[in-house]
């Protein structure tokens, strides 16, 4: 399943002014800050989030979020959000901006 088209253009104008680098990856299209993941239009649906790895835990109890599942291991640090999660800009807005925040704080690469 190709990522969703209209997703990605909606995180493209949340991390304008970040100047973001695009790049298609495990399937999706991911959002880098300073050479860092932050978000990705997943290829599987829905928002892949890049958090601090002590927060996943707690994030997981939200509605509509699910681990990050990469060669059949949960992935701390990550987290999945189903589209039912990011409906609204307002929703959307929460995750990409939690993503950003997080990737801005690791050291460039």
């Amino acid at each position: 399943m190709a990522y969703d088209e209209d997703l990605a253009n909606r995180i493209r104008e949340l991390v304008a002014a970040e100047h973001a680098e695009e790049k298609r990856m495990f399937g999706g299209l991911a959002f880098l800050i300073n050479g860092n993941m932050s978000v990705a239009a997943s290829g599987r649906g829905g928002l892949m989030v890049r958090v601090p790895p002590e927060d996943t835990a707690a994030l997981l109890a939200r509605k509509h979020v699910e681990p990050m599942v990469m060669a059949g291991r949960e992935t701390r640090g990550w987290v999945r959000v189903a589209p039912e999660g990011i409906a609204t800009k307002r929703q959307l807005q929460s995750w990409v901006t939690r993503g950003v925040v997080y990737a801005r704080s690791l050291p460039p690469k």
